[in-house]
């Protein structure tokens, strides 16, 4: 392991100094927390069985069993969808569509497909049936949305044929410049940088600080490619970089853009046929503006060209977006986004002490801290009014509580995630 460290930052040969001796211990570290990870699944893995798609019949047997009355909408134009996958993106406003999916999941007691021991699905290992909790051969549920490395035929076994398929975009610009400050400190190879702005020093020559089987280097290059199951190394003038793009599209019922947030959840309230209420929400995991680099023009070009296959999956689902935006109608697109925007507007003055999202240390109660990257605090969160109204109390607790937080209130067990950020608080500060 030292020599491979020693190797790494091309020390080999010269003595340790304090610095390689601390990079040698957070490996150590790291890969200890690595093996712990991966105990949660391998027994599971061992066992895999494959088997058809989840039947119609059974998703239906559960979700009418809870389905809740309209008066909103008639029965006769559609039905509220409670089959849903959402494939949770990193870094594109997808935890605040987790909220929104596990308060309508609690509310209508739908059937989660939740992982086991933390708060993903062994990511970034693809998805697996064997990795959900309770998991049996010809298991049925009707939500599947925690953060996965997507694989199609895994998932559609578990879910009904009549699951509606959402996800959700960022410009890949954006998205780099977040994904690089949450996670830079996990990739090693970005150890080397110096300066303060180690973001404009990694795009002057990314190639020199990323190599593709490094680990977590993921991060840095195609993330969504990445998450989406496919190689997040091709260039975007790959042939296969289209033709993968083009699955996608066969793939997914509606592609969200984060940069058109509220335009989006109209878009979701219309598929699936919910109302205003189901779609209310408070921005969560959002960071605070100190922490976010403003690219110059230069640099944004710089990212783009580094994350090429990125870009051209967003021009394209961006596309599709604003064709479904006009489909919808414009201007009954406007007025729909006024309306949440007033309904959100009133829940924020309802349920937030002091109207806005806080730094962590400001938050009094802990079941509202979000969680926080590695050697810093720069994730934003907030406090409940503690005159709210008792009976919107419930409503503006969940509305608020973060996705750990909220898969424990679910039931889910985490302790491995709860002990990686124990290490990662206790050891790796900066």
């Amino acid at each position: 392991m030292q020599i491979w460290v020693l190797t790494m930052f091309g020390l080999k040969g010269n003595r340790c100094t304090p610095v390689v001796q601390g990079l040698i211990l957070w490996v150590l570290f790291t890969n200890i927390m690595l093996v712990l990870y991966s105990l949660t699944n391998s027994a599971q893995a061992k066992k895999r069985v494959y088997e058809d798609t989840c039947p119609l019949a059974v998703g239906r047997l559960v979700t009418n069993a809870t389905a809740p009355s309209r008066s909103t909408k008639p029965q006769s134009a559609c039905s509220p969808a409670h089959n849903i996958m959402f494939m949770k993106t990193h870094k594109t406003a997808s935890s605040t569509i987790l909220n929104i999916l596990f308060r309508f999941g609690e509310k209508h007691r739908l059937r989660f497909a939740f992982p086991d021991g933390r708060n993903d699905f062994f990511y970034p290992s693809p998805f697996q049936c064997s990795q959900v909790k309770d998991y049996r051969p010809g298991a049925c549920f009707n939500i599947l949305c925690n953060h996965m490395r997507f694989n199609r035929g895994e998932v559609a076994k578990l879910l009904p044929p009549d699951a509606v398929y959402v996800t959700i975009l960022r410009h890949p610009a954006d998205l780099f410049e977040s994904s690089f400050h949450y996670y830079h400190r996990t990739v090693p190879f970005t150890w080397r940088l110096k300066g303060d702005n180690k973001l404009a020093e990694f795009l002057k020559r990314p190639q020199d600080f990323y190599s593709p089987d490094s680990y977590n280097s993921f991060y840095l290059k195609n993330l969504l490619f990445f998450d989406f199951g496919l190689d997040n190394n091709l260039e975007a003038d790959d042939p296969r970089v289209p033709m993968y793009i083009d699955n996608l599209t066969k793939h997914f019922d509606l592609v969200l853009i984060a940069e058109y947030f509220e335009e989006s959840l109209i878009l979701l309230k219309d598929r699936l046929c919910w109302t205003m209420e189901d779609i209310l929400y408070f921005k969560l995991n959002a960071r605070k503006g100190s922490s976010v680099s403003q690219l110059t023009p230069e640099q944004r070009a710089a990212a783009l060209a580094w994350n090429g296959a990125d870009w051209k999956l967003y021009r394209h689902f961006t596309a599709i977006f604003w064709a479904r935006v006009e489909a919808y109608g414009r201007d009954r697109m406007r007025r729909e986004v006024e309306e949440l925007r007033r309904r959100n507007a009133e829940m924020k003055a309802l349920c937030v002490e002091g109207g806005d999202a806080v730094e962590a240390e400001k938050i009094r109660d802990r079941h509202f801290q979000p969680w926080q990257p590695v050697g810093e605090s720069s994730i934003l969160g907030y406090n409940v009014k503690a005159d709210v109204d008792p009976q919107f109390k419930l409503f503006c607790e969940k509305m608020l509580t973060p996705e750990i937080q909220y898969l424990s209130d679910l039931g889910v067990s985490l302790w491995v995630t709860s002990l990686w950020g124990w290490v990662k608080d206790a050891v790796f500060t900066v």
